[in-house]
C-alpha cells in the first residue's frame, strides 16, 4: 500500500457498451421507445444518452454476430484515480489494460479490467459533455437537452445488475475491497450464502447489484440495465407506451429490497433486459448497516405487483 498517495474513488456509473445482434431493432427500441438521444455515430458505434445525462454517452451500441456487454464504464472522482486504481488492481493480481484518449468517442484515457467472474469494467475520468443541438436545445440551462422529446423519455442511467453462476460473494467482495463500493442490502440462502448483493458509491441504494443464477450459461452474465424515471406515474406512462407499440413487459410492481417501483422490458434487438426504475430511497448515513434479507422474507424481491421473479432469468453475456 506504500505506493498509494490516497485511496482512489469511483464517482458514479457512467455507461454500458452493448453489442447487439440486431442493431436496427436495438436502435429503434432505445431511440424511439425509450427516447434516448443519439450524440454521435463513429466506426459503426452509436452513442446515446438520456435527457438527464450530461456526459457524451450513457449507452453505446454496435453490431455483432451475438449480443453481449463489451464493458461497463465507471467515472472516477479525479483523473489521478486512474493511476491509483491501476496500481491497486495490479498489486492484487488483476490485469489492467490502458485505453488511450479518443479510442472510445468523447472519452479520455481509461483502464479496463475483468472481475473474477469475467465481467469487464472500465474506469475513466475525462468525458465530453456536449449540449443538445439547435433542434434539441433545452430552455433550462441545467439540462443537456430537451426532456420528453420522444417516447418514454428516461431521465438518466441508474444502475447495472450483473449475474453469475459462481459465488456472489466472490464478486461483491472484489467490488467492495478493490473499488470502494459499500454493501447496502443483501439476500442470503438457508446456508447464509449470498444470493444477491446491492452496492453503491453514491447515495443510491445501488449503483450495481450482483445476482446468483445457477442456471446461467457463464460466470459473466448481464441481468439488467436500469434507467431512472422520476415517479411512479412515469412508470405507468411507460407501460402505456410499451403496450401501444406491442412490446411485452413485466410489472409494474414494487421491490422490497430498494423499495423501488419497477417495470422490466427486453430490448428486441439484443435481448438485454431493461429495468425502468423509480421512487426507491437514498442513503445519507455514513454508518449505514447493510440490510440482510433471507428466503423467508417473501416480499424481498416483490413487495407488491406482478412478480419480479418472472424477469429473473439472465439475458445476455456480460
Amino acid at each position: 500500500m506504500e505506493n498509494y498517495v490516497y485511496a482512489p474513488e469511483i464517482a458514479k456509473l457512467g455507461h454500458v457498451a452493448l453489442v447487439s445482434e440486431d442493431i436496427e431493432k436495438s436502435l429503434w427500441f432505445f431511440k424511439e421507445i425509450l427516447g434516448l438521444e443519439e450524440t454521435a455515430v463513429e466506426d459503426g458505434i452509436h452513442y446515446l444518452r438520456c435527457w438527464g445525462d450530461f456526459e457524451h454517452h450513457s449507452l453505446s451500441i454496435r453490431s455483432g454476430k451475438t449480443s453481449y456487454i463489451d464493458h461497463i464504464g465507471w467515472r472516477a472522482k479525479r483523473v489521478e484515480d486512474l493511476e491509483q486504481f491501476a496500481l491497486l488492481l495490479e498489486e492484487k493480481g488483476t490485469k489492467v489494460k490502458w485505453i488511450e484518449s479518443g479510442e472510445e468517442k468523447g472519452q479520455g484515457r481509461a483502464i479496463r479490467f475483468q472481475l473474477p467472474t469475467g465481467h469487464k469494467f472500465e474506469i475513466y475520468y475525462e468525458m465530453d459533455k456536449p449540449k443538445g443541438d439547435e433542434n434539441n436545445k433545452p430552455f433550462l440551462k441545467n439540462q443537456s437537452h430537451k426532456a420528453w422529446a420522444k417516447g418514454i423519455s428516461t431521465r438518466r442511467i441508474d444502475h447495472v445488475n450483473i449475474a453469475t453462476n459462481a459465488e456472489v460473494e466472490t464478486v461483491s467482495n472484489f467490488i467492495i475491497d478493490n473499488l470502494g463500493f459499500k454493501l447496502r442490502e443483501y439476500l442470503v440462502d438457508s446456508e447464509d450464502q449470498q444470493l444477491g448483493a446491492w452496492m453503491s458509491v453514491t447515495n443510491l441504494v445501488h449503483d450495481i447489484a450482483v445476482m446468483k443464477d445457477p442456471n446461467a450459461p457463464t460466470t459473466h452474465q448481464m441481468h439488467h440495465l436500469g434507467f431512472w424515471l422520476d415517479n411512479a406515474q412515469d412508470i405507468l406512462r411507460a407501460a402505456d407506451i410499451l403496450s401501444e407499440h406491442q412490446v411485452e413487459f413485466v410489472g409494474p410492481g414494487k421491490h422490497g429490497i430498494s423499495q423501488a417501483i419497477y417495470l422490466y422490458v427486453i430490448d428486441p434487438g439484443s435481448g438485454l433486459r431493461i429495468e425502468l426504475f423509480s421512487n426507491s430511497y437514498l442513503i445519507f448515513e455514513p454508518d449505514w448497516e447493510p440490510v440482510k434479507w433471507t428466503l423467508e422474507d417473501k416480499k424481498a424481491l416483490t413487495y407488491w405487483g406482478e412478480n419480479s421473479s418472472q424477469a429473473n432469468r439472465t439475458t445476455i453475456r456480460g
